[in-house]
């Protein structure tokens, strides 16, 4: 029996946890979490609704998001709740059951005491695009071609900006840096109405692609963005989140000429 111990001892002018406490520290977190998650489920059931909550971190494009979540987008059983933010505070939320799925472009590591799922969804090549007024037609290579060219790139935060960068080191080549962005919507605007040539996922500038605006100009197989589905173990399944987890082919490239 260990419930008369202490939770609590001195070490010099602070207190700390003994093992008794750190024990009940842990359940006490364990059952925080299970209401938490509780919480989730319970809300909205009543009247026959899945709350699905999901995080995504700041980096990932809002396109693949959205082309993620559509296969629940005309489920009127289906209440979702979407927020952003940076990987470390989504995983805590998660772990805190605050969240069921967090999606992200980078694996997070194991550690016993962060029970994580991190399930691989798919991949894709990152593109150099630019405007079909002036680039229709046209070719780079990645990066030999790039020396001296104006260029707008993902932030340092986005796991494919350090893959670009290592790249160009190799090669002695230094383009132009006019823009770095870490928020994929608005590196799809500058994309658009910049000028510039952009290096990013297609999936974020998918509809302009399609109409035509903007065209691909180059791709090295070198450069691949990955996606994760980040989940806790959950005490009860999560019916409509379970399709979403299977990995998936490569994701298609846009088409890169008007539709007809």
């Amino acid at each position: 029996e260990r419930i008369g111990e202490p939770l609590f001892d001195r070490e010099g002018r602070r207190m700390v946890l003994t093992a008794t406490g750190q024990l009940v520290q842990a359940y006490a977190e364990n059952i925080f979490g299970l209401g938490q998650e509780m919480l989730g489920r319970l809300q909205g059931q009543a009247a026959g609704i899945t709350r699905l909550r999901v995080g995504s971190v700041a980096t990932m494009s809002r396109n693949y998001q959205e082309n993620w979540l559509r296969p629940l987008l005309a489920d009127p059983d289906v209440r979702l709740t979407l927020e952003s933010g940076v990987l470390e505070g989504l995983i805590e939320r998660l772990l805190q059951h605050q969240l069921d799925v967090v999606l992200a472009n980078e694996t997070v590591p194991a550690h016993p005491d962060r029970p994580l799922h991190c399930r691989f969804l798919g991949s894709q090549s990152i593109s150099l695009v630019g405007p079909a007024s002036r680039w229709q037609s046209c070719s780079l290579r990645i990066p030999d071609d790039l020396d001296g060219l104006d260029l707008a790139l993902p932030g340092p935060r986005h796991a494919v900006r350090a893959q670009f960068d290592a790249l160009c080191l190799s090669a002695g080549v230094a383009p132009r840096l006019r823009a770095e962005v870490d928020d994929m919507a608005m590196l799809r605007l500058i994309a658009r109405d910049s000028g510039w040539l952009t290096v990013l996922p297609e999936v974020v500038v998918q509809d302009e692609l399609r109409a035509g605006v903007l065209v691909t100009v180059g791709q090295s197989p070198e450069l691949r963005e990955s996606f994760y589905a980040i989940t806790a173990p959950h005490r009860h399944r999560i019916d409509v989140l379970e399709p979403l987890l299977r990995p998936s082919a490569d994701l298609p490239a846009a088409a890169h000429s008007p539709p007809p």
